[in-house]
């Protein structure tokens, strides 16, 4: 099932918080206070709105409530990925190959694993 979309300062906290996690509101607020200049109140209302959509999830320890992902960093990435694809790419990658090819700058690390990747979709085409 997919999550609702997120936005710019949702997705800045939520991928602090799957680097983080479990965390506290104080805790994500004093690194967003530091990076991005936001306030207490807009940390809260952001993790509020992420936990809502179903990207997070609450604990309350000691009075204090602690804030996780509600998947797996890997499996919420590819959530948000797949959703980038259909939603802002119209579901081709041809857009995403050409910024590859023409504006990334990708190591030598990552052609490896792109070309990893490019002979396991080979193989399993060939291999159903």
């Amino acid at each position: 099932m997919a999550l609702p979309n997120v936005g710019r300062a949702e997705m800045d906290i939520l991928r602090y918080i799957l680097d983080h996690h479990p965390v506290t509101v104080r805790s994500v607020s004093d690194y967003v206070a530091e990076t991005k200049g936001h306030t207490r109140t807009t940390v809260l209302n952001v993790m509020e709105r992420l936990r809502q959509k179903g990207y997070l999830k609450r604990d309350l320890v000691d009075g204090v409530y602690n804030y996780a992902p509600t998947a797996p960093k890997s499996q919420m990435q590819l959530s948000l990925v797949r959703d980038f694809v259909n939603l802002s790419l119209g579901g081709s990658l041809r857009p995403f190959m050409v910024y590859l090819t023409e504006q990334a700058e990708v190591s030598e690390q990552e052609i490896d694993e792109l070309k990893e990747l490019v002979n396991g979709l080979e193989n399993r085409r060939r291999n159903p």
